[in-house]
């Protein structure tokens, strides 16, 4: 995981509220507009009924107390303020609390268009609203649990998971082809790419095969992983997900559908 990063959370006060600025304020109002017209036939229908819930205002960026309150009452879960990178054990043992690491800041101008680290913005409208989903929460919440008990070549295995699913996770069944993942909601490149690109791959997810998918996090994504409906990650969570990574272990790493990148990390969380 990188160890530095030019931006630096702000501080939230007791009552869960952010001294957000009038430029970032502006930020956030174009990004929602931007964003919410990109995925207006493209998000699954969970999302949207989760983005219903939370009210995200869109003229100004929203305090964690007023997400935190739908979290709250929905799932259980809750947004923790995180500075702009933390490491694997902290990220683990907040999603095993059913804590959503946020860090508290949001790009400037001149990252409006891609910043590579997550996030206020991502974090907030990329992933939220799926957290109000009993299905999404619950998985995410095992999944924390397991990376939390994991030693680092597990999490490595894990990580891939994560990162097909939670991040850039798609449900293809009878009524089209839908987003659930974070990485693509809260990015309009993304939305187009993984709909529209003519090489792009799309596949049905298999744990053990998803876990020995290579991946970069500076580009578009080659390929991605569907499911059938949200209920699939019910499913997941009552498979002996450990005994997964053993297997993808012995099997080995599918070839990289994508160039190499010298002293390229392959996850990142914060």
């Amino acid at each position: 995981m990188a160890k530095t990063s030019k931006y630096e959370s702000k501080p939230v006060d007791g009552s869960g509220h952010i001294a957000w600025s009038m430029q970032e304020n502006s930020v956030w109002n174009r990004l929602v507009t931007r964003q919410l017209d990109c995925i207006n036939d493209k998000a699954c229908e969970e999302y949207f009924t989760g983005l219903d819930l939370l009210s995200l205002p869109v003229d100004r960026a929203p305090h964690l107390s007023e997400v935190n309150e739908v979290l709250a009452d929905t799932t259980g879960w809750q947004c923790k303020a995180v500075p702009a990178l933390i490491d694997f054990d902290h990220f683990f043992h907040l999603l095993a609390n059913k804590q959503f690491p946020v860090a508290t800041f949001l790009r400037t101008e001149e990252d409006f268009d891609y910043l590579q680290e997550p996030d206020f913005f991502h974090e907030i409208f990329g992933h939220c609203a799926m957290l109000t989903n009993p299905a999404f929460a619950e998985f995410t919440h095992t999944y924390g649990k397991l990376g939390y008990a994991a030693n680092k070549q597990q999490r490595i295995y894990l990580a891939r998971l994560y990162w097909f699913t939670v991040e850039f996770g798609l449900i293809e069944n009878l009524d089209g082809l839908t987003i659930y993942g974070g990485g693509i909601l809260s990015s309009p490149g993304e939305t187009h790419y993984a709909f529209s690109h003519p090489d792009v791959i799309r596949k049905p997810l298999n744990v053990v095969d998803v876990m020995r998918t290579p991946y970069r996090i500076d580009i578009m994504q080659p390929i991605y992983f569907t499911i059938d409906s949200l209920d699939r990650l019910f499913d997941f969570t009552n498979m002996d997900l450990m005994a997964c990574v053993e297997e993808a272990k012995s099997l080995g790493l599918h070839a990289p559908l994508f160039p190499p990148k010298s002293a390229q990390k392959e996850q990142q969380y914060g």
